[in-house]
């Protein structure tokens, strides 16, 4: 539901074009009843009393970032009031190296995100640049009449060495202002930088030892966004299922290891994708202003025509998605930081370390209007070589295997999908560190099981992904460096709508959204290992008439569990209608235990 052409929102589910066909309003219809929950929502704000009411802090559930015991350098590099910045170029500031601190070696670096905002306002979906380096990507709070706070905190850690450059920030949070859409963002962003506590947590340091320097941030950051001039931010934009992105580049022939990392956002269409029907039911049923192309999606990157990674991503919802009372103050999983995605470039350095230029690219499988598409490519530089060599020993992308099985009367029926998808590289790399072989392996699943009944006016969604994948480096007697990543990410979604006449509607959601993610890092250096657990459940309804909610509740419950080598962090948390109902918190940290529960 962000805008790209104002005011027309996209749907949260596929309950939207039955009432099409009553009302010009329902089931599958692309904008007008999300639109009217969004109004609506706002609307039931407007009614509180502004008097002596403090803003409303907004948050997203994610455990603290682990940080050194040695106090910050703190540097405002932007402050800027988003109004009337709807397809506006990005605002832009000029950045420099933190000079003020004692130390120009830094263990940890993070970018805080606070904003304000009072009103009445759409999510909007934002970035923030550096160099046309993707740094963030998130999506706003909708505020209240009383107002909202609400910050992100990110670990960019891993931009070191882009950090270390004088640079131009850029910052797209394309906004609305007129007599109805009244919020301004107010935004503060903040990067803190904090000096190393002992040799080892030093990035800044020049070592060559190669078990050290494969896992630390990279030498190089490449950006692959739009280039400058922009009127509409840095993304590049997919918007159907034959579009592709490109874009030509050049790496230093002297690279002996490279990941791209790819951030990704969907929106208007398909910004609620897994829920979209099969074309088939659309057509039998006349739904001409539907989303279809059913509900499996995935991001196919490129090298020259080559398949050589892809994203299945996690369904983020935003802040004014299925109902946006489910979202305040606590917000989707996800919405606030949106996660990217890695895929190991290393086996294929003996494609691009010619001197030419090559080209990555981008597309959705089964896309609609629009896609948001950027990437970073990280790469290690060997500094005692001009020049080294590679080569690529096995690359297998097998076709992606689908099943599509449909099963309907009218706007009645059942529809399955499932998915599976494997790809593996191998191939070496000779640097002065010696000759490194490294292996990558993705293998992908998903299911997606849904009901439409009552007429068209009642559906159900199960949905699960398993994303794996694993790198492994090595040299002719030793593991260099080994990582695994198994994730899944489940949804299921219960969405269900009655016209009452009179211009009135009742709707009634459920949901429930999971990440969950099994980690484990190894290398001469350190063996780490996490697990995580995210599950988030939401219930909602809403009665809406001439576009405004006359009555809604919106409750969420989020329990979060985190552990690794060193650490652990726990929070249940519960909301309903702007207000904490419990909050119990708890993690330890090198065995020191802390917790705390408020009511």
């Amino acid at each position: 539901m962000f805008l790209t052409q104002p005011p027309v929102m996209s749907p949260p589910s596929l309950l939207f074009s039955l009432f099409l066909l009553l009302l010009h309003r329902a089931l599958f219809s692309t904008a007008i009843l999300h639109k009217s929950s969004l109004i609506g929502a706002d609307a039931l704000s407007q009614r509180t009393t502004l008097k002596d009411t403090p803003p409303t802090l907004f948050f997203e559930v994610t455990k603290p970032i682990q940080l050194p015991n040695t106090k910050p350098c703190s540097y405002l590099i932007l402050q800027h009031d988003f109004g009337y910045t709807y397809g506006k170029s990005p605002v832009l500031a000029n950045y420099t190296p933190p000079s003020e601190c004692p130390s120009r070696k830094f263990s940890k670096i993070v970018l805080e995100w606070n904003s304000t905002c009072k009103g009445r306002q759409f999510d909007r979906i934002f970035g923030i640049w550096l160099g046309g380096v993707e740094l963030l990507r998130s999506c706003t709070a909708e505020p209240r009449a009383t107002g909202i706070a609400w910050s992100v905190e990110k670990d960019i850690t891993r931009y070191y060495s882009l950090l270390m450059k004088n640079q131009t920030l850029a910052v797209y949070l394309g906004n609305l202002i007129d007599s109805t859409y009244t919020g301004v963002y107010h935004v503060n962003i903040t990067l803190r930088f904090y000096t190393v506590e002992k040799k080892s947590d030093d990035f800044g340091s020049t070592s060559d030892n190669s078990v050290a320097k494969y896992h630390f941030p990279a030498d190089l950051i490449l950006p692959f966004s739009r280039d400058l001039p922009l009127n509409d931010g840095l993304w590049f934009e997919i918007e159907n299922s034959t579009d592709f992105a490109s874009k030509e580049f050049e790496i230093p022939r002297n690279a002996y290891r490279a990941v791209l990392e790819v951030y990704v956002s969907f929106h208007e269409s398909d910004e609620s994708w897994y829920s979209n029907p099969p074309n088939e039911f659309i057509e039998a049923n006349n739904l001409t202003d539907t989303p279809g192309n059913g509900p499996f999606r995935e991001v196919v990157v490129s090298l020259d025509d080559e398949v050589i990674g892809v994203v299945w991503p996690f369904t983020v919802i935003y802040t004014g998605g299925v109902n946006p009372l489910l979202w305040r103050p606590i917000t989707g999983i996800g919405s606030f930081n949106l996660p990217s995605y890695n895929i190991e470039i290393t086996p294929f350095l003996a494609k691009i370390l010619d001197g030419k230029a090559h080209t990555f690219e981008f597309s959705v499988t089964n896309a609609l209007n629009v896609w948001y598409i950027d990437a970073n490519l990280h790469l290690w530089l060997d500094s005692k070589s001009t020049k080294t060599e590679a080569e690529l020993l096995k690359h297998d992308s097998l076709p992606l295997a689908v099943s599509a099985v449909s099963n309907f009367k009218g706007l009645n029926g059942t529809f399955f999908n499932s998915a599976n998808r494997s790809i593996s590289s191998t191939g070496w790399v000779r640097s002065s560190h010696g000759n490194l072989t490294t292996n990558w392996i993705q293998n992908l699943r998903y299911s997606n099981s849904m009901v439409v009944g009552s007429n068209g006016t009642l559906q159900v969604v199960n949905q699960t992904i398993h994303f794996n994948d694993s790198v492994h480096a090595k040299m002719s007697s030793s593991s260099v460096y080994s990582a695994e990543s198994h994730k899944e990410f489940s949804l299921y979604l219960y969405y269900n709508y009655l016209d009452q006449g009179n211009e009135t509607s009742f709707s009634l959601e459920n949901i429930t959204i999971g990440f969950n993610e099994k980690k484990s890092e190894a290398s001469a250096l350190e063996l780490s290992k996490s697990s995580l657990q995210n599950v988030q459940n939401g219930q909602g309804y809403m009665t809406v008439k001439d576009n405004l909610v006359v009555s809604g509740l919106g409750s969420t419950q989020q329990v979060y569990k985190y552990d690794d080598s060193n650490s652990c962090y726990f929070r249940n948390v519960s909301s309903s209608n702007y207000t904490i109902l419990y909050d119990k918190v708890g993690n330890t940290y090198n065995g020191r235990m802390q917790s705390h529960f408020d009511l």
